[in-house]
């Protein structure tokens, strides 16, 4: 591992889900003198990977970390062959849809459609959320024990009242989760928002991305017909990835 890298890396990491840190914060987070953080952030600066707070010297992520994301999520085969089935699931189910993967201990939403409501609403696609109060991160945690020992390892952050920081429920679910196929989450992330996801799988059998639909928690729980189409859109997209089955079997049992 190359040490300026590992370590930029870090204060990236530490910046992520829109905080805004000053260098003795950063420092104590990666556990380094504060002169070398200083180096490191004026060099992420100097590439637009980092950017100072206006009249602050607090610093969060820069501007071309969004270019960056935008080439990766065009790079992502997932979401090509995802696009028209969450389309169509927005349709049916006249509620937001989300395409999601794994990134670090978030889950980042690799492609959005809005309700087809002609409502307005805030494009999500970039935005990553905690994958612990997430569906869809929970269903990417539940397919990938390793991801879940390890997070589970850490302290959890909570986003509002409800938010399950609880590593023994966490775990409970996550084992519930791989058997049934799909996760849940009721204003675990977002007071008010409530979401279904369901595991979308390639070629290898391997959980890749989670796809969910997210509605008003006033109209929880969702209908049956929410939740089978949420179900068959998970299964056409891992068929357009090659998957020979669906719902994939519990990590355990593919061991």
């Amino acid at each position: 591992m190359i040490q300026a890298i590992d370590r930029a890396a870090k204060v990236l990491s530490s910046l992520q889900g829109a905080r805004h840190l000053g260098i003795t914060e950063l420092a104590a987070a990666l556990e380094l003198p504060p002169s070398t953080v200083h180096g490191i952030v004026k060099s992420l600066q100097s590439h637009g990977l980092v950017a100072k707070e206006p009249n602050s010297n607090r610093y969060m992520l820069g501007p071309a970390l969004l270019k960056l994301s935008n080439v990766y999520l065009d790079t992502l085969d997932v979401r090509a062959r995802a696009m028209r089935w969450t389309r169509e699931l927005a349709r049916r189910t006249g509620l937001s849809t989300r395409l999601g993967a794994e990134l670090f201990d978030e889950v980042i939403i690799i492609h959005h459609n809005r309700r087809p409501d002609g409502s307005q609403q805030m494009p999500e696609t970039g935005l990553s959320i905690p994958a612990h109060a997430s569906a869809m991160g929970k269903v990417l945690l539940a397919y990938n024990p390793d991801a879940a020992d390890d997070l589970l390892s850490r302290p959890l952050r909570s986003l509002t009242g409800d938010t399950i920081t609880d590593p023994a429920k966490l775990s409970l679910q996550f084992a519930q989760i791989a058997e049934r196929g799909i996760a849940t989450e009721e204003d675990e992330a977002v007071l008010g928002e409530s979401s279904i996801a369901a595991p979308v799988v390639d070629s290898s059998g391997s959980v890749i991305a989670a796809v969910s639909v997210v509605m008003p928690s006033s109209e929880w729980p969702p209908e049956d017909n929410v939740l089978n189409d949420l179900r068959e859109t998970a299964r056409n997209i891992s068929r357009e990835l090659g998957a020979t089955a669906w719902p994939p079997p519990p990590r355990s049992s593919r061991n």
